[in-house]
């Protein structure tokens, strides 16, 4: 269920305003897996930012459920130098203790793979929440962006590095964004609408997610991969911020429904709705996701991260996508349940 729900007095040129509310019944012989990372900054916004992942595989059986697998992750970006100062993992994997020190966005997946190139196969949940750490470094300064405009700060100029030019549609030379920049210094305020719970009476539908404090923010991820003869995927992606009057707001959502081709393990049909984005500028970005029909899910993330680049494209669908090459991964343990 989509509902129109909206925050303040909306900017003249918003984006889709449509997010999902409540979750998917799970439906047996499904395996669910749900993926979130929290954006917080203990310290004020000016302190060090932590990032708090938590990701687990669920099946649905006719008689119960099990869980396949958890992963864990603390991590502590320095939000000035974008150093990571701190990692800790569970499952814990020493190897990865090469990548602290280093930059956590520019890079940073290629150093974890080189540092631990065992663990895609070792714990896929794990890798995911790494995976994440460079765009939700970069989308934690949302926060920082919306309490410099808030405040009029007259400092929104050393928040310029957050927004490369064409690197989206979203970021498009003329577009919203980036003539909200050229005229001011800053973007524009983005007015998101209500976050509706994405929570359930099934106690199983997510792990257990936190509280969120005023400023905090959430990466989240659902995707429920279905067995049998025509496999397919539903997914979930959502970016959610906190007011300071602890209202959860929605940045970025998406769904996407994908036909897999069970015997090649590829891509058959696929659909992406945007649900919810900041600027006019941003839908069309959502026809990218055709590229992918006929295309192999495994080596997906290097697929996306190579050809989904420009103003055709989003820089949140394609995060999106990248997941889709843990697939296979769920429907084997789907069809091996079964």
């Amino acid at each position: 269920m989509s509902v129109p729900l909206f925050v303040g007095s909306l900017h003249p040129r918003h984006g889709l305003h449509l997010p999902t509310e409540g979750t998917p019944e799970r439906l047996p012989g499904s395996v669910r897996r749900t993926v979130t990372t929290d954006m917080v900054r203990p310290d004020g916004l000016q302190g060090m930012l932590v990032l708090t992942g938590r990701a687990r595989d669920l099946h649905t059986g006719d008689e119960g459920v099990t869980v396949l697998g958890e992963a864990r992750m603390r991590a502590e970006v320095d939000d000035k130098s974008e150093e990571l100062c701190g990692l800790w993992s569970e499952p814990d994997r020493p190897a990865l203790r090469q990548v602290i020190g280093t930059g956590a966005r520019s890079g940073f997946r290629g150093r974890v793979l080189a540092a631990d190139p065992e663990l895609p196969a070792v714990s896929s949940l794990l890798y995911q929440l790494l995976d994440d750490i460079p765009v939700t470094t970069l989308v934690s300064g949302h926060s920082r962006v919306m309490e410099a405009r808030r405040h009029d700060d007259g400092d929104l100029a050393r928040h310029r590095a957050l927004f490369g030019r064409d690197s989206c549609a979203g970021f498009s030379d003329g577009g919203t964004i980036m003539a909200g920049i050229d005229a001011t210094g800053g973007p524009p305020m983005p007015t998101g609408p209500v976050a509706p719970s994405l929570l359930t009476a099934d106690s199983w539908g997510w792990h257990p997610l936190d509280a969120l404090p005023p400023h905090g923010m959430r990466r989240a991820r659902r995707t429920d991969v279905h067995a049998g003869p025509d496999p397919y995927v539903d997914v979930l992606f959502r970016d959610s911020y906190v007011r300071p009057d602890g209202q959860e707001t929605v940045i970025h959502e998406y769904s996407v429904t994908v036909d897999i081709d069970g015997l090649a393990r590829s891509v058959r049909s696929i659909h992406a709705t945007p649900r919810v984005l900041p600027w006019v500028e941003c839908p069309a970005a959502a026809a990218s996701a055709q590229r992918l029909v006929g295309v192999p899910l495994a080596g997906l993330r290097a697929r996306v991260r190579g050809t989904f680049t420009g103003v055709r494209t989003c820089t949140h669908l394609s995060d999106t996508l990248r997941s889709l090459e843990d697939v296979p991964e769920l429907l084997a343990q789907a069809e091996q349940a079964a």
